[in-house]
């Protein structure tokens, strides 16, 4: 099974707000984040993905995902290049 860490931009060019996270089906969890049934701090919000990495261990996942949750540096350089 292959798991995916993903970084979410609002989808609204005023707000830059973002969001990490991690998942096995990024389609689905994409939808849920934008019909308000995904992370709490996500709802209210539309959503689109510009960054997504690719794992097929769920720990590596989770570990690079609390990384880049915490590395405030990489979400911004991500965020400009998006």
């Amino acid at each position: 099974m292959m798991f995916y860490v993903y970084m979410l931009k609002g989808a609204n060019s005023k707000i830059t707000k973002t969001y990490v996270g991690y998942t096995n089906n990024l389609k689905l969890r994409l939808k849920k984040h934008n019909s308000g049934t995904g992370a709490k701090s996500t709802r209210g919000y539309k959503w689109k993905i510009i960054y997504k990495k690719r794992f097929y261990d769920k720990r590596l996942a989770m570990s690079f995902e609390y990384k880049l949750k915490k590395n405030f540096k990489k979400r911004r350089h991500l965020l400009s290049i998006s």
